[in-house]
């Protein structure tokens, strides 16, 4: 959430901000409710004012025998009460109105973010391991078709048991799912990271405090409940993002500069209902409404967010790194920053199997695997976050990042098209072998049931 007084005292600064990113916000409309809650303000504290004078005068009055004045300063202190009382129920409205209208506006882009309305306007920073790529086969199978041939990730089966946008992974595919979960931890504990295994059901206010609520209300799975119908901070949704119960844990309390930079893994399944855009990906694991991800999450000193967020970049690479994965860094323009964040970086695997319009002059495409965001003190005024920056100074808001530390099945498909073989099995990176007992590849399960069968077989 922006501070209430910056946007008082720079509203033309956040109307350009808002503009760059796109954003429909009436901040005239959010100053005016603003406006009349001050003014409300002033009003209350001057009824105030003069209530208790009449009551100090009533007592004076009452010592002197002035019984006549004293019931005109009684029924003055009567009317002066029912007006106090109306206007702090007006104030309380427009103060409501006032948040729930400031919940809505976006965070203000760093001014170091290029400027631009989507995607197209993105920026690439770099790329990283294709001066020395692999030799892959003539035609790379895409991850759906391979892993069906090794048996490997069964979509059909869970459309079964759950439905459309979940999978199974069978065999060596559940084991190259928990090695990289295990590998992951493993390297951002190396940098520092404090594990923790959060409950996966979030309250809203959770939500709320991170910036998921009310924005992406539609993309979350909420508990007993429809999306449509009003919620309060005492409903639950199944986590999006180890974000959510990472960062709210601290939610309203006082850290000290000593605790600084906090820094915590947490591996979570993650939840979201948006699985594709208008029809696109319905085959395979890239858009699924169930997927693991490990999610690093920072707690930092303000002065010192705009580097972490370049460490944090480089711890999250990390993991691509040591799995010999060609990836790029994107930085994101204004129009496509997420809600909360004041700079990110994307950071997208190269997968070879599919051949987009978007991909390198190898072929293939990318898949975001991780976004690195600075969300400065926007998370922290929703959810409290605060720190003393010596122990005897008052509480300010604290800083707040997080970056994938990856998810995890865009990484499989990855390692799935970039570590094929001709002959269709799969080479497991050797970062990744003491994970699944030495093993060195994938050659696939011998599958189950009528299905396996051919025609002639099942007649």
């Amino acid at each position: 959430m922006l501070d209430r007084t910056y946007l008082r005292e720079h509203p033309d600064e956040v109307r350009d901000a808002l503009e760059n990113r796109g954003a429909d916000v009436d901040v005239d409309e959010v100053l005016e409710i603003d406006e009349r809650w001050r003014e409300l303000k002033a009003r209350g504290d001057d009824l105030r004012h003069e209530r208790n004078q009449i009551t100090k005068k009533i007592g004076a009055l009452v010592a002197e025998g002035k019984d006549e004045e004293r019931e005109e300063a009684l029924e003055r202190s009567r009317e002066l009460k029912s007006e106090i009382e109306d206007v702090e129920s007006e104030g309380a409205e427009l103060q409501d109105e006032l948040r729930e209208r400031m919940l809505e506006i976006p965070q203000i882009p760093h001014e170091s973010v290029p400027l631009g309305l989507d995607e197209r306007h993105n920026v690439e920073a770099r790329r990283w391991g294709f001066d020395d790529l692999r030799d892959l086969p003539d035609e790379v199978t895409p991850h759906y078709d391979l892993g069906e041939e090794l048996d490997v990730i069964d979509e059909e089966r869970a459309a079964k048991t759950t439905g459309s946008g979940f999978y199974f992974l069978k065999g060596d595919g559940a084991r190259l799912e928990h090695a990289l979960i295990q590998f992951m931890m493993d390297v951002h504990r190396e940098q520092g990271y404090v594990d923790l295994f959060p409950p996966v059901p979030v309250k809203s206010a959770s939500m709320r405090g991170t910036g998921q609520l009310p924005k992406f209300a539609d993309d979350a799975y909420r508990l007993g409940g429809s999306n449509e119908e009003e919620y309060d901070d005492e409903d639950l949704w199944l986590c999006p993002t180890a974000e959510v119960p990472v960062t709210n844990m601290y939610a309203n309390e006082i850290l000290l500069a000593d605790d600084l930079p906090l820094k915590h893994q947490a591996y979570t399944p993650n939840f979201r209902r948006e699985a594709g855009e208008h029809g696109t990906e319905t085959r395979g694991i890239v858009r699924v409404h169930q997927f693991n991800k490990v999610e690093l999450v920072n707690f930092v000193d303000p002065e010192e967010s705009d580097d972490r967020l370049e460490t944090l970049l480089e711890e999250a690479e990390e993991v691509l790194k040591r799995l010999e994965l060609p990836y790029r860094i994107l930085e994101l323009c204004t129009g496509d920053l997420t809600f909360a964040s004041a700079k990110t970086y994307d950071i997208e695997v190269w997968a070879p199997g599919d051949d987009m319009d978007d991909g390198p002059d190898e072929g293939g495409r990318w898949l975001e695997v991780s976004s690195a965001s600075n969300f400065e003190d926007f998370q922290a005024r929703r959810a409290g976050l605060r720190y003393r920056p010596e122990r005897h100074e008052s509480a300010e808001y604290l800083h707040t990042l997080n970056a994938s530390g990856l998810a995890i099945p865009r990484v499989m498909v990855a390692i799935l098209e970039y570590y094929q073989n001709e002959n269709g099995t799969v080479t497991i990176p050797e970062a990744l072998r003491p994970y699944m007992g030495d093993k060195e590849v994938i050659e696939g399960h011998e599958k189950v049931g009528e299905s396996a069968l051919g025609a002639g077989e099942r007649e």
